[in-house]
């Protein structure tokens, strides 16, 4: 392997360069002999070389191992984690050299050797430490300023060009869900479809469950995903990056859709209501089919099928067609049986929508 290559390569040059410097004087010390020739550097270098090749091969594989960790764990690192991170750190070291250079002429051991030492550490660290947490707000800043940049330039050419749709993030509920493949289907959706690598990861930990129901969700979420990468006209993005850092699912989406600037797209009511907290733009699949829902207003009479008991005493419960919710007051004499109603209220939320009704008969009564 060429990277075997490498450290073998690495330790017959050191070898070389320890035998060329440091051998001749060692044999000079220990004097065990009269002949010139055997104290020359050119003999110590090749000598330091065979020694030091011979050892390699007792820790090459260690050596090797430690370099293949290293990479794994530098490829799974996000480009934008790794570049910030990066520029803190040149950052960090380059403050440390201006602070080095007046403690260097001074003539105190600790202060002039020991103490820059400490202090190129302690700033390089500083500095990886605060380019790679403070980066979102760092790549915020870089798009800000972007964005003020070309409002102070605007041109008629390119006006509509930076007006580009934000990406749309996709949550496992959503995939599951299924409906937002026949809304990519007639293009309300615009931009890229952006589907995480570790929300794929959910779906198959679901799919792979030994719970049927779950396995029956998870294989169809991955269906979904399927349909919409091969048969819908839209851009779909599998975002390869991950945030080993935050161990939920929902937290890594928020997390991604402040780093890329884009939209979370669920039907979760919970992840709803902490993307509001936390300011992330979000679709939620349950607005948008209320939104479109025939509308039911109160004073409406309907005709319903009470089926079971409801929370509060002497309730009903009914559906419609959509599975819309309807709570019928004083509806518990007439579980079973399909009776009219009139539509007294409607509550509409992210979770879906509710309406409450009594029944007719008892309105002709009163």
């Amino acid at each position: 392997m060429v990277l075997n290559k490498i450290v073998h390569l690495f330790f017959i040059i050191s070898g070389g360069t320890i035998g060329f410097l440091y051998i001749p004087d060692i044999i000079s010390l220990l004097d065990i002999t009269d002949a010139s020739w055997v104290a020359s550097p050119y003999l110590g270098m090749v000598l330091g070389a065979i020694i030091l090749f011979a050892l390699s091969y007792l820790v090459t594989d260690y050596i090797v191992g430690f370099l293949r960790w290293i990479e794994e764990g530098l490829i799974k690192i996000p480009v934008g984690d790794l570049l910030f991170g990066s520029l803190g750190l040149i950052g960090g070291l380059v403050i440390a050299f201006l602070i080095n250079i007046p403690l260097t002429d001074i003539d105190i051991y600790l202060v002039s050797q020991v103490l820059p030492l400490f202090i190129t550490i302690l700033l390089g660290y500083f500095g990886f430490q605060v380019g790679f947490r403070r980066r979102d707000e760092l790549m915020n800043l870089l798009n800000f300023n972007r964005k003020e940049r070309d409002k102070k330039q605007p041109t008629e050419e390119e006006a509509p060009e930076r007006k580009q749709p934000k990406p749309k993030i996709l949550d496992t509920s959503v995939i599951i869900d299924g409906r937002i493949a026949d809304i990519c289907q007639t293009n309300f959706l615009e931009g890229t479809i952006v589907i995480p690598q570790f929300v794929l990861g959910e779906l198959q930990h679901i799919a792979d469950s030994s719970d049927v129901l779950k396995r029956n969700r998870g294989r169809r979420g991955l269906d979904v995903l399927n349909r919409i990468q091969k048969e819908l006209p839209v851009d779909v993005e599998i975002y390869e990056g991950d945030f080993d850092d935050i161990p939920e699912v929902d937290s890594k989406l928020i997390k991604l859709a402040k780093v890329m600037d884009g939209i979370v797209v669920t039907n979760d009511f919970n992840l709803n209501k902490v993307c509001d907290l936390q300011g992330v733009p979000i679709l939620n699949i349950n607005d948008l089919a209320n939104a479109v829902k025939p509308v039911v207003l109160p004073g409406e009479e309907l005709s319903v099928q009470v089926i079971k008991d409801g929370k509060e005493h002497n309730q009903g419960i009914a559906y419609l067609d959509d599975g819309t919710m309807i709570v019928v007051e004083e509806g518990h004499d007439y579980i079973g049986k399909k009776i009219e109603v009139l539509i007294t209220s409607v509550l509409q939320t992210s979770a879906g929508r509710m309406i409450f009704a009594k029944p007719k008969l008892l309105e002709k009564a009163l």
